[in-house]
């Protein structure tokens, strides 16, 4: 039997644990891991648990499979676009198209499979075999800054920094529609949508507080150009709260299924441009910038 371990983040506190096995491990039917979990073999935090166990942020779930149930992961020497590294952490500039983490149908040609390769054995282990130096995540088309840990005591400094809403996080996008004000701000709960479990929705009675600042950089004749400030983190938190105001992103087939996108386009216009936090070990503030990608530049000069 082959032991998985890995930590429950914010996003999914609340969540009953069978339901977040089953999003986290696309590979595993939910009856699987309910049946896992009726013959003991899922423990959080030690300890076998029910089927009906709601899971809270830092949870440690740690469960065993057959090994034939997931592949071994290698090591591939993918070109990785580096902004910043030291000796324990690296900010890395994610192209779009790049799944961050393997999980079903994606098990090579990951992020992870990357800087496996160039970091070798220096890597936190925190949240398992699967996503070995991983302490957040962007979106598969969403491109730009992501912080990748080398060792488990700059993963807590930074998994911490996170659940504070300490770290700065700025993104732009392309949004549908011509936005009147000059900045604003979303706060509207977020949580997995009722009927769909991989998309995520505006929910008012079990959603988590999520709040978005935006402000407008450029409007053109029909689509806005955007900066948008995280405060909290929820999956697909800037995708939701824009389609939300009626502006969902250029390009999200998604969020915005009804737009007419007149460019090719690979999912949503969106990224990550800047990624502020406290360094882990000399606690001084830094900014890493992500310069916004080829094809992002090119849509604005067609716009122009």
């Amino acid at each position: 039997m082959d032991e998985f371990r890995f930590q429950i983040t914010e996003e999914y506190e609340g969540e009953r644990i069978d339901k977040c096995m089953a999003m986290l491990m696309d590979s595993l039917s939910r009856s699987y891991i309910q049946k896992l979990i009726k013959e003991k073999q899922v423990l959080v935090n030690g300890m076998p648990v029910k089927s009906s166990c709601q899971v809270q942020a830092e949870d440690e779930v740690c469960f065993t499979l057959p090994p034939s149930q997931e592949p071994r992961l290698c090591p591939e020497n993918i070109p990785l676009d580096i902004l910043y590294e030291d000796r324990d952490l690296l900010v890395v500039n994610k192209p779009k198209g790049m799944v961050v983490h393997p999980a079903a149908g994606h098990y090579s040609g990951t992020l992870v499979n990357g800087i496996m390769y160039h970091c070798g054995s220096e890597l936190s282990g925190i949240n398992g075999v699967l996503r070995p130096g991983i302490v957040h995540r962007i979106d598969m088309d969403t491109t730009g800054s992501l912080i990748v840990c080398k060792n488990d005591r700059a993963h807590n400094k930074i998994a911490s920094q996170l659940k504070e809403h300490s770290i700065t996080r700025r993104y732009r996008a392309l949004c549908h529609g011509v936005i009147q004000q000059e900045q604003g701000t979303v706060d509207k709960p977020i949580g997995r949508h009722p009927t769909d479990r991989k998309k995520m929705a505006v929910n008012e009675k079990s959603g988590k507080r999520a709040v978005t600042h935006y402000r407008v950089l450029k409007r053109f004749r029909e689509y806005t150009y955007i900066e948008c400030e995280l405060e909290t983190g929820r999956t697909h938190q800037i995708r939701v709260h824009m389609a939300s105001m009626g502006h969902p992103l250029l390009g999200d087939s998604v969020y915005a299924p009804g737009r007419k996108c007149p460019f090719s386009l690979q999912g949503q216009t969106l990224h990550a441009m800047m990624i502020g936090f406290q360094h882990p070990t000399t606690d001084e503030y830094m900014e890493v910038i992500a310069p916004l990608p080829e094809y992002f530049v090119h849509l604005l000069d067609i716009l122009q």
